[in-house]
């Protein structure tokens, strides 16, 4: 896959809109990937606090270094995520998106996966785009092996494989990781 907004597109993914406008976008309720890019191909400047909830329990804020250690250079997408429709089934990519949203201005919600997003300064300026698939787990696993091998690593904020991914580990955990 060619890891640009053009390429994201000719792969099928819609919307690439801010968070903000994704209320009034026309995001799909059924099972699915979604991406998260950053338009600013420039170095990231992080925020010395996270923007987003913190979740009684969670790691919040992340020391500066970590994020400079996480972050892609060269890269637009700096998450990707899935969205399954849950056991109720009702949990696709437009419930978890809202969720994603609300937890990312502190509204609320319960994203606390990709939460490094909310320490970029230009965090209100991340797009959303996605794809509806019926394997969303597995989807979400090849796309992370693809950027993996295109770049070394996992998007910035992404912190774990998918499940049975061919890349045994693409972040070394840190004690800070393992702490809950």
């Amino acid at each position: 896959m060619e890891w640009t907004r053009a390429g994201l597109t000719a792969a099928g993914f819609h919307g690439f809109v801010p968070f903000a406008d994704l209320p009034a976008s026309p995001v799909p309720p059924g099972a699915g990937t979604y991406i998260v890019v950053r338009p600013d191909a420039g170095p990231p400047a992080f925020l010395e606090a996270n923007a987003g909830r913190a979740v009684p329990g969670r790691r919040h804020t992340e020391p500066l270094t970590t994020l400079e250690a996480a972050w892609v250079t060269g890269a637009e997408v700096v998450y990707i995520g899935k969205a399954d429709l849950g056991s109720k089934g009702d949990r696709g990519i437009a419930k978890r998106l809202d969720e994603y949203r609300l937890h990312g201005a502190d509204l609320g919600g319960s994203h606390n996966g990709g939460r490094y997003l909310w320490q970029l300064r230009d965090n209100a300026a991340l797009l959303v785009a996605w794809q509806e698939s019926a394997d969303a787990s597995a989807t979400e696993t090849e796309m992370l092996d693809d950027f993996i091998d295109q770049f070394g690593k996992l998007p910035f904020a992404n912190l774990t494989n998918g499940r049975g991914s061919r890349h045994s580990r693409a972040r070394r955990r840190t004690p800070r990781m393992e702490q809950a």
